[in-house]
This record gives structure tokens, C-alpha cells and sequence, in this order.
């Protein structure tokens, strides 16, 4: 709901009627809406992170390595588009707090897009860039995926990861 409709639109009571029951039995299981859409962050994090954790420190050039990123990013991204729209646009609602600790995670994993980049520079694999800029670049470009990805589409999902890195880092490489 919070993907279709957006954060703001959505009530508790729009959630307990999704679910079957009650607004004020909903409060059993959970604190508040916010605290629903902090778990929601927090568990489509951990996913992102597991899956490039696997990837940052393998022994492999860099370009092979950020490919492989990428590809295990667009994976959880179409794996888990709900999520994935949640965590990316509608973390914004968090208060104060949360917001910094979402906004947190989110710097940390860019930058270990901007390390491998950085790598990459430094071993001359890639062009002389700026990493930052390029992470950002990156990751935007990947991030819009849910809003158009369809499962039944032309391409599946490791079709999409191959084709992505592909056009990502063709300008990249020296």
C-alpha cells in the first residue's frame, strides 16, 4: 500500500482492512505506521547490503566486480519491488531520527559503490573520474527500476542486470 498509494496516503485503518482486521487490533503487532515503514527500510537495507557485501572485497578487477554490483542490485530490486519503491522514495517520512539513520545507511551503501569505482581508477581499470558522481550516477539509474520493470517483460531479471552493466560501464572502462 505504501508503494501504491504512498506513505502520506496511506492510514492505519487502510492497513488493517488490507490485512482483515481491526485499526486498533493492527496495534498490537505494531507501534505505529512509521515504525512499519522504518522495518520496511531496514529489511530492504539489509537485503542491498548482504548482496554487495558479497561482492566488494572478491578478488577480481574492478569493472567485473562493479558489474556484478550491479547486477545483484537490479536482483533485489526486481525480487522484491514493493520493498524496493518503499525503501527508495518513501523513506523520506520518516521522522527526524529515523530519517538520519535511513539516510545513513543509504550514504554507506553509495559509498561502497564509490570504493569499487574507486578501485577501479586507482588500478587503471577505469577512466579517470570522479566516483562519487559516478555511484550517484549509478545508483539513480538503478533505482527507477521498479517503477518500470515488469517480471513477464522482454528481458528477466538477469537479462536486465547483464544489459545494465553492460551500458553502465562501457564508458567507464579505459
Amino acid at each position: 500500500m505504501f508503494r501504491e498509494r504512498g506513505y502520506a496516503a496511506t492510514s492505519m485503518r487502510d492497513l488493517a482492512n488490507e490485512v482483515g482486521i481491526e485499526a486498533a487490533s493492527l496495534y498490537n503487532h505494531i507501534k505505529s505506521k512509521e515504525e512499519l515503514l522504518l522495518n520496511i527500510c531496514l529489511e530492504t537495507a539489509d537485503e542491498f547490503f548482504i548482496a554487495l557485501n558479497q561482492v566488494k572485497d572478491l578478488d577480481m578487477p574492478s569493472d567485473k566486480k562493479l558489474a556484478l554490483a550491479i547486477e545483484r542490485h537490479i536482483a533485489i530490486v526486481t525480487s522484491n519491488i514493493d520493498g524496493a519503491a518503499v525503501f527508495l522514495h518513501e523513506w523520506r517520512f520518516l521522522q527526524e531520527a529515523n530519517f538520519a539513520r535511513l539516510k545513513a545507511i543509504r550514504k554507506r551503501y553509495r559509498q561502497e559503490f564509490q570504493r569499487i569505482v574507486q578501485e577501479g581508477v586507482d588500478s587503471g581499470v577505469f577512466k579517470n573520474i570522479n566516483p562519487k558522481l559516478y555511484s550517484i550516477s549509478v545508483l539513480s539509474a538503478l533505482n527507477w527500476i521498479y517503477d518500470w520493470y515488469k517480471p513477464d517483460g522482454d528481458l528477466n531479471q538477469q537479462q536486465l542486470g547483464q544489459h545494465f552493466s553492460y551500458i553502465l560501464l562501457e564508458g567507464l572502462r579505459k
